[in-house]
This record gives structure tokens, sequence and C-alpha cells, in this order.
């Protein structure tokens, strides 16, 4: 089994929401790889984080997403650093992704001022400027559709993607 769509992108960009959208109108499941990695580490993202750093906090994502890409049959939403790690990289390649890109005023209109985000509780809006400039090339490099998420609804962007699914 393997996820019909794989979302990624940078904080604010939509995957959950428009992961969730985008799985109803598709009439399969969602899943959260964040909501999966608390699962699997007993505490919340901002704990491990915290407690154990952000090296342990990646080796948990990805062993958490390359269970996921094998066992998920609907939609899949990564968190936005998934993407750092090279292991994470290769195994998308073998899915269908889809990157939503976001511009950093819409980004940071979303995310706010990163309360539960471990990777922008200092300094979210350059934080935030600095991530998007650095994910941004591995956002595109493992895309198989790149959608804008500044405008439109969370139904009308599921609905792009959808009609992208449909074409092959």
């Amino acid at each position: 089994m393997a996820p019909v769509a794989v979302m990624v992108g940078a904080p604010g960009a939509g995957k959950t929401t428009v992961g969730e959208a985008l799985a109803a109108r598709l009439g399969v499941p969602f899943a959260d790889a964040d909501t999966l990695i608390e699962i699997a580490a007993g505490k919340p993202i901002p704990e491990i984080f915290f407690d154990e750093g952000e090296d342990e906090f990646r080796r948990i994502e990805v062993a958490t997403i390359a269970g996921a890409l094998s066992t998920v049959g609907g939609v899949l939403a990564l968190g936005g650093g998934a993407v750092l790690r090279e292991e994470t990289r290769a195994a998308l390649r073998e899915h269908t992704v889809i990157y939503l890109s976001a511009e950093f005023a819409t980004a940071i209109k979303r995310v706010g001022l990163g309360a539960g985000r471990p990777v922008l509780s200092v300094n979210p809006r350059a934080t935030l400027k600095h991530l998007l400039d650095q994910r941004r090339p591995l956002y595109a490099s493992v895309a198989t559709h790149t959608v804008a998420t500044d405008l439109g609804t969370p139904d009308e962007i599921a609905a792009e993607i959808a009609k992208l699914l449909s074409a092959g």
C-alpha cells in the first residue's frame, strides 16, 4: 500500500488543511506524519525537540515516514523539515508528491509567531524566511506537482490537486 499523494511544503503552506480536504474529496484516509511521530515517541514534537534535540527528532521522523510510505493508503502530510534528510528525499522519489508552495507573507500569516513549532521558537520571522530559502529547492526536487496555496480556499486547492492526480 502506498499513499495516493504525499504533501510537502514549508510551515504554513497548508499541508494538513489541504491534505485533509484532498483526502475527503478522494474518499481516502488522511495521515499527518507529525501525529504519527508523536504517537511513536509518546510525546508532543516540541517535547522531543527540547528533551532529546533535533537530531533525535529527525531520526524518529525518518523512520516514521519510511513506515508511513508503505502503510498509509490515502493522503500523507509530512512536516516542513522532512525533506532535509536524504533518506526521506530518496524514499519520496517513488511516490506522488505534491509540493504546496506559499510565499513568505502567506506562511508568516498562517503560522503566527510559531507557537508549538520548535524550529520557529526563536525569531520566527527571520527563521521562517531562512527555512523557505533553504528548503524550496528540496521541496521542488521531490515534487511530482507544485501547487501554490497563497490564493484559493483549501477546498479549491484540493480540487486542483485532485485534477492533477486524475490526469496522471
